[in-house]
């Protein structure tokens, strides 16, 4: 599985210089907003398995205590219906995130950015062994988010590892997002992008590996966004039974 996540990181890596736009939704961005806001956001994922239908609904505050840093909390809920009748919806892990933006360089019209990134998960959820969503063990994650954004394009990429020192979802997770705007910048502002974002994961301990591809669109207008994503694995080499169907992501974000 080791060769398998190398050659999907470096398949990503060679689409870099192909046009793209922020911010994503499946994955994440180093670009930051004025400090002293505030962002209410939830993205929804309605993930279908061989195991069964699981729906998450986190509701993310982020706050930015200065232009270069991040700290926020995600509360979330999980609804779980298994293949084998169980049913019922219950409080998911808890997630503590912290960012700090190290690099910067701006130019006109365009700007190249990098952040370390931190998620705490706590074990609030049922031991549902849902990677990502609820699994009732502790795990810390720690990466790098880096992006490049210009008027007319931007591209993010995030690479990490997840530890979970009592479970067995140790992931070596690489991101690539890209997006294309549909319309002219504008003022007021208002955007509808399209994107493209792939997600290259490795359960070590397990040696699964997949690379999903997320199809999605963004409505922005002022300060409140819409998206809506599709996410289809395009490698799906795990356990027959545990194997990713489709997920579908809904979402909305308001910064004040």
């Amino acid at each position: 599985m080791k060769n398998n996540f190398l050659i999907g990181v470096l398949l990503l890596a060679s689409g870099l210089f192909v046009s793209a736009q922020g911010p994503p939704i499946t994955a994440d961005k180093p670009i930051m907003l004025g400090g002293k806001s505030f962002t209410t956001k939830t993205l929804t994922e309605i993930r279908k398995t061989r195991r069964g239908t699981f729906t998450y609904v986190p509701l993310m505050l982020h706050y930015l205590p200065t232009s270069n840093s991040l700290v926020a909390v995600h509360l979330p809920y999980i609804g779980f219906n298994f293949e084998n009748g169980e049913s019922g919806g219950d409080l998911a892990d808890i997630k503590l995130l912290g960012k700090y933006q190290f690099f910067r360089k701006d130019a006109t019209g365009k700007t190249f950015r990098v952040v370390a990134k931190t998620v705490q998960t706590l074990p609030t959820g049922r031991d549902l062994d849902l990677i990502d969503l609820s699994t009732g063990n502790y795990a810390g994650y720690y990466g790098i988010v880096a992006g490049y954004e210009t008027l007319k394009y931007g591209i993010s990429n995030e690479i990490g590892y997840n530890w979970m020192p009592n479970g067995t979802l140790d992931e070596l997770r690489y991101k690539l997002g890209f997006g294309l705007p549909l319309l002219k910048p504008q003022y007021p502002n208002k955007q509808l992008n399209l994107y493209f974002e792939y997600t290259n994961s490795w359960v070590v301990e397990r040696d699964w590996y997949q690379l999903l591809y997320a199809q999605g669109i963004q409505y922005a207008g002022k300060n409140i966004t819409f998206d809506f994503a599709i996410q289809l694995p395009l490698v799906n080499d795990v356990a027959q039974g545990r194997r990713l169907n489709y997920s579908l992501f809904l979402g909305t974000r308001y910064t004040f």
